[in-house]
């Protein structure tokens, strides 16, 4: 939990940092000749994000001033260009070093190391859907996602360009992720680093003043806190119902259930993603995941499975109405003409994609368990 602000002030920094711009002109005129290239450079744009921010707020919101704009005056799909910008900004709650992994992990005593690990190619699987369906939209459906008219013609000079814009935070991603996953440094650490590297990249792009270094502490304290307020909460009525016996109860009527382990830890993820509707990821992750943990145990699945999954089945909840957060975030800085029913529209084929990969990642458990394994052994 000690990492986790410096994670939040790195997120929130490099968010001020510009290097999301610089991203999006290189990889604009890179997929130019594409149909949908605009909503694949959000993608790809929002990956590399997610890897540095795993904030999902500064995603979305940052992704929605940057790539919605330019879809829409290249004539996109108002509900594909919406749902494309929220579904992306999502990743950052799944990709490491996602501040939902550090929590998780925290609750359930596990390594931050392993779950990093373990969400990797959950991630990289989400991703490549979002850019599957894109093409095939774009293929089906052309007019919805034209091809970019505006861009620069690829040469070496955009090559440049673009590699210059990349490798500023792939470095940071490899200092950050690197340390934890080669065993150079611990989360703790690693975050520390990235803090530090997020200054140094703000201020390379000339764009760390002190009024911006004055909002990203204030902005981190403000989310620290209020995470922590919850935790203590959360952890006060744990402690009460487990005092109950209200744990034992839940562990006996989940394993009474009479549709064997596999179908238990599907009602789970099930009742999890209804709980999404109408719940916040903080709430499930401090009050729920605890709880059913033990189960899981117990019916002998690996743990860093079931968080993941987990974790997958949270981050749908940003875009699933009532509460989808996502939403809210990209409506409050939304172009006039996108409306709540235009992005729960956009929304709706990318929620599917998450069950699709919710279904891939259940099926095939090493998903999640090889790169622990290898890294770490069994």
């Amino acid at each position: 939990m000690v990492a986790l602000p410096m994670f939040i002030f790195m997120g929130l920094m490099l968010d001020r940092s510009g290097v999301a711009g610089r991203l999006m002109s290189g990889f604009a005129t890179l997929f130019r000749g594409v149909n949908g290239g605009l909503a694949i450079t959000v993608v790809v744009i929002g990956v590399l994000l997610a890897a540095t921010t795993g904030i999902i707020g500064a995603s979305v919101v940052l992704l929605a001033l940057l790539g919605l704009p330019v879809m829409l005056e290249q004539n996109y799909n108002k509900s594909v260009a919406a749902g494309t910008v929220c579904a992306v900004g999502t990743l950052g709650i799944l990709i490491p070093p996602s501040i939902m992994l550090v929590l998780m992990a925290d609750r359930m005593a596990m390594s931050v190391g392993d779950l990093f690990l373990g969400a990797v190619f959950p991630g990289l699987l989400l991703n490549g859907l979002y850019v599957l369906y894109l093409l095939g939209h774009g293929l089906i459906k052309p007019a919805d996602l034209p091809s970019s008219s505006n861009a620069s013609t690829f040469d070496t000079a955009a090559l440049l360009n673009l590699i210059k814009a990349v490798i500023p935070p792939a470095f940071l991603i490899f200092a950050v992720l690197g340390s934890i996953f080669l065993g150079f440094a611990t989360p703790t650490e690693a975050a520390g680093v990235g803090a530090a590297g997020a200054l140094v990249l703000a201020m390379a792009n000339r764009s760390l003043s002190k009024s911006i270094l004055t909002d990203v502490v204030r902005e981190t304290t403000r989310t620290t806190a209020f995470i922590f307020a919850i935790l203590i909460g959360a952890t006060a009525f744990s402690l009460v119902l487990r005092g109950l016996g209200g744990d034992e109860l839940i562990e006996r009527t989940l394993l009474g259930l009479p549709f064997g382990p596999v179908g238990i830890v599907i009602t789970i993820l099930l009742f999890t993603f209804l709980l999404g509707f109408f719940l916040d990821w903080i709430e499930l992750t401090l009050i729920i995941l605890p709880l059913v943990a033990p189960v899981v145990s117990s019916l002998g699945f690996d743990l860093v499975w079931f968080t993941v999954l987990f974790a997958v089945c949270l981050q749908t909840s940003f875009l699933t109405p009532p509460v989808g957060f996502a939403i809210f975030y990209l409506k409050g800085v939304a172009p006039p003409g996108i409306d709540a029913t235009t992005i729960y529209r956009g929304v709706i084929p990318f929620i599917g994609l998450q069950l699709i990969g919710l279904t891939v990642i259940f099926h095939w458990e090493s998903l999640v368990t090889w790169l622990p394994a290898q890294a770490y052994g069994p």
